[in-house]
């Protein structure tokens, strides 16, 4: 089934604005949910009813560890959380981050503590329409891939 979801029109009233904006972003949340429920690898939430309207996705590495990857409005941004748990300390990840296809930064992430995970949390500009973010991660031939439609 092929659906196409369009982001709603802002307006200046924010009453209105935040409104529309947590009705497009259920939409979403629950587009995405059907989408995680058919590839099984996938999560999505949100809670509607007040200002957090974040979005969160997880999976599986093509490895032993896992991904997931947060995104939620804050202050007119974007912040977005990327994070890798491989249950290891010490290992060391090369990451990127993308936006609309562009490569908003790139770097180097080393598990730590107990969890053996690590996160790297910037924000980016809300950009009209739907904003997709892609945060991907490699070490050693493993590839972790997560992307959030927001």
């Amino acid at each position: 089934m092929t659906s196409t979801t369009t982001h709603p029109t802002r307006t200046t009233h924010p009453t209105r604005t935040t409104r529309t904006r947590q009705v497009g972003r259920t939409l979403v949340v629950g587009l995405a949910l059907v989408g995680a429920v058919g590839a099984g690898t996938t999560a999505a939430s949100a809670r509607s009813g007040d200002d957090d309207d974040r979005v969160i996705r997880t999976g599986a590495c093509t490895g032993s560890a896992d991904w997931k990857l947060k995104v939620k409005t804050d202050d007119g941004r974007l912040e977005v959380e990327g994070e890798i748990d491989s249950n290891v300390a010490g290992q060391r990840w090369r990451w990127t981050l993308r936006h609309n296809g562009s490569v908003t930064e790139r770097g180097t992430g080393t598990t730590a503590g107990r969890s053996g995970s690590f996160d790297v949390e910037r924000k980016i500009v809300d950009l009209a329409g739907t904003d997709t973010v892609t945060f991907r991660a490699t070490r050693d031939g493993q590839v972790c891939r997560g992307v959030v439609n927001y």
